[in-house]
């Protein structure tokens, strides 16, 4: 691809103009200065220790790149910081006869893995080898930026790939080849953001060689957030939270960069999975399910099931199935919806984030009033679906809290909040108080008992009645299963599905797990995962956090205004700038699509981040979807715009607006035409009927 507005600068000449601004505005410098730790008084960052005496500051950014893991270990309260050094090759020439012209286009050349650019009328080219060398484990760590010894065996695919490209450079003289190291991070894309564990601590690193492409827009954002709280856009995906400690033992480190160097220049397919770092954080049960034809995939560092492959299938071909069309397991999650719909299936849930609250007195249920958007004083034994939300209104998190009694309330989050939900609770909960949070997801085994034959199997192991009139919607109550006591049983899914959750104190999960499908059998009962429960909860319109919902969205834009205790007159945080968008109206608007004129079967399938269209103009994107085996059709989640033609300026989108619109899904540069709802569509799962029998713009289901 050939940008003409171009341009290649040197990063140290950068850096260079960028200090001497900063200095001449009254920034002070001090070069050849080493970092020994960070002081940190009652969890703040209170000063720098340096080999040249001590510097006392409020906020301390460590962007020390390779160093950064090292550096967030020598703090009196360590940070943990994953990322790995590898060594990275690339060599110089000298300038070709006519030397390049420095608007030369930079090359890359993905299926070679190298990348080609100018320099000084030569060429650098380096790459990204399927081999890398990881360097440093042992944390001794170089002092200074320098050269590493060079490795023209390592380099020599490298090479090839560059004669490929370019046969005339046979005849080139190489200067030298340049091995330096290049730090990654367990997921290949770069750790920005605040400590959990300490405050004022920020972090900028892992960028490998896009530091100078990433400088500016980090750079703002960074700034944003130690002056506001909170950057301008959401970048939860370059949170450091988003890592827990877990994923900061060296040898995870070692082994996950030697897999994520390699994939920057690989193509990934939807809902590839890393291969490397697995099995870290399993359910009591992953050896029971696994047995039993269990595909994994990781979230968190925890494993989780996708599916369950049958006996007679093939596991080798459809391990090794990618693609951007149908999947192999099409059939595999269909069977599983089925039988969610019709019998009873299990899914093991362990790895959502689980924490109780309780105080002595009635502060727990102050304290918490004011951090969710909910309203909590609810009948003990009673759940509640609520958002955590900031200043903007938007979602830190999505939860169900149970109220277990009257100081003490059970939180279910998403798997990765568990770092960032924690970091927020402590920042916001008075220092002195009588509360007490308590992490207990590694306490509980969860297990999922969705559809109708739910409510037999678990009244068979319990004896007790657990039909809706004793066992209402959104109840929790501890109870006996099978010959287990103090089993946690909440009558819901995450679905919108019939069923009910089990928290299970961990020594009793495979008790549990056997009595629930000895019993289950008569009732068609079957182990189901993730790809089943994320189309369910799709084509219920069920929006996920870190999915859906954004620290940018609020519950207005996504049709949760019921989750909201606007009209109690009780003060929570965000409650003002919902007040404020409920007078001037909302920018954009969560929207469910289903897709007309798309084959399941021969067209490519939309994963999510496609553009969506409305009347042709483009009007936002999509945030997830998945095929529905109810409505036999694709739907999509995403949200929908009202930019100016005139202007471009976002204006306020009414569900007349919403309603008013022909709209299209492009995926892949192909316009599919598409039904926008703002109400799942319920009276197609009321009613069985074929989908040829349906007129989707009949159908106003609410």
């Amino acid at each position: 691809m050939h940008v003409p507005e171009d341009a290649v600068v040197s990063s140290a000449d950068v850096a260079l103009a960028l200090a001497s601004a900063a200095s001449q505005n009254g920034v002070q410098i001090y070069d050849r200065t080493s970092v020994l730790h960070v002081m940190v008084k009652k969890g703040q960052v209170s000063g720098v220790e340096t080999d040249k005496g001590q510097i006392e500051c409020q906020y301390f950014v460590n962007c020390a790149g390779q160093w950064a893991y090292e550096l967030g270990l020598s703090n009196e309260e360590p940070v943990s910081i994953p990322l790995h050094a590898c060594e990275h090759f690339y060599l110089l020439t000298r300038p070709l006869e006519t030397p390049l012209q420095s608007n030369t286009p930079t090359i890359v050349d993905a299926d070679g893995r190298i990348y080609i650019r100018n320099w000084q009328g030569g060429l650098l080219s380096g790459g990204f080898e399927k081999n890398p060398k990881p360097i440093f484990t042992e944390g001794k760590n170089q002092l200074e930026i320098q050269n590493l010894q060079e490795d023209w065996d390592h380099f020599e695919p490298l090479l090839s790939s560059l004669l490929r490209r370019m046969p005339d450079l046979e005849t080139l003289e190489i200067l030298k080849l340049v091995n330096c190291p290049e730090t990654f991070t367990p997921d290949m894309r770069c750790i920005m953001g605040e400590s959990p564990s300490v405050r004022g601590y920020f972090v900028l690193a892992g960028m490998n060689s896009a530091g100078l492409s990433f400088g500016g827009g980090a750079g703002r954002y960074l700034a944003e957030w130690m002056v506001h709280g909170y950057p301008s856009e959401n970048i939860w995906e370059l949170d450091l939270k988003r890592f827990g400690a877990l994923q900061s033992s060296r040898t995870f480190l070692r082994h996950r960069v030697m897999e994520v160097m390699p994939l920057l220049y690989d193509l990934k397919v939807p809902r590839w999975d890393f291969q490397t770092g697995r099995q870290l954080r399993t359910s009591p049960l992953y050896d029971r399910l696994d047995a039993q034809g269990a595909r994994w995939m990781e979230k968190h560092g925890f494993e989780r099931p996708k599916y369950f492959v049958p006996p007679d299938k093939d596991l080798l071909a459809l391990e090794q199935s990618k693609t951007f069309y149908k999947p192999d397991w099409f059939e595999i999650v269909e069977s599983e919806v089925k039988c969610c719909k019709e019998a009873v299936c299990v899914i093991d849930m362990s790895s959502f984030t689980k924490f109780e609250i309780t105080s002595t007195g009635d502060q727990a249920l102050e304290v918490l009033q004011y951090l969710f958007s909910n309203d909590l004083d609810v009948p003990v034994g009673h759940i509640v679906h609520t958002g955590m939300l900031n200043q903007g209104g938007g979602y830190e998190n999505d939860c169900s809290v149970a109220r277990l009694s009257k100081r003490s309330f059970f939180m279910i989050s998403p798997t990765d909040q568990q770092v960032h939900c924690w970091a927020w609770l402590k920042k916001h909960m008075p220092e002195d108080s009588n509360l007490l949070l308590e992490d207990v997801t590694w306490k509980y085994t969860a297990l999922n008992l969705i559809g109708p034959r739910a409510v037999d199997v678990l009244s068979e192991l319990s004896y007790a009645p657990m039909t809706p009139d004793h066992f209402p919607s959104l109840f929790c109550k501890e109870m006996s299963v099978g010959y287990a006591n103090g089993i946690r049983v909440m009558s819901m899914t995450h679905t919108g599905e019939p069923g009910f959750m089990l928290y299970i104190p961990i020594e009793y999960a495979l008790h549990v797990y056997n009595e629930v499908m000895s019993v289950g059998q008569k009732y068609g009962i079957r182990n189901a995962g993730y790809y089943a429960l994320r189309s369910l909860r799709i084509e219920k319109f069920f929006a996920f956090w870190g999915q859906d919902l954004n620290t940018l969205t609020t519950p207005l834009e996504c049709g949760r205004e019921s989750r909201v205790k606007l009209e109690k007159g009780m003060d929570f945080i965000g409650r003002d700038a919902l007040l404020q968008q409920k007078q001037n109206g909302v920018y954009k608007r969560l929207t469910m699509f289903i897709l007309d004129d798309h084959d399941t079967d021969l067209d490519l399938w939309p994963w999510w981040g496609e553009p969506i269209y409305r009347n042709g103009q483009y009007a936002g994107k999509t945030t997830s979807s998945a095929y529905s085996y109810t409505l036999e059709r694709h739907v999509c989640l995403g949200f929908v715009h009202n930019f100016s033609e005139d202007t471009g300026e976002e204006q306020v989108v009414t569900a007349d607006f919403i309603n008013r619109g022909e709209y299209e899904i492009d995926i892949a540069g192909h316009r599919f035409q598409a039904k926008a709802k703002l109400y799942p569509v319920t009276s197609l799962f009321t009613h069985k009927r074929r989908k040829e029998d349906v007129e989707l713009s009949d159908l106003h289901g609410k």
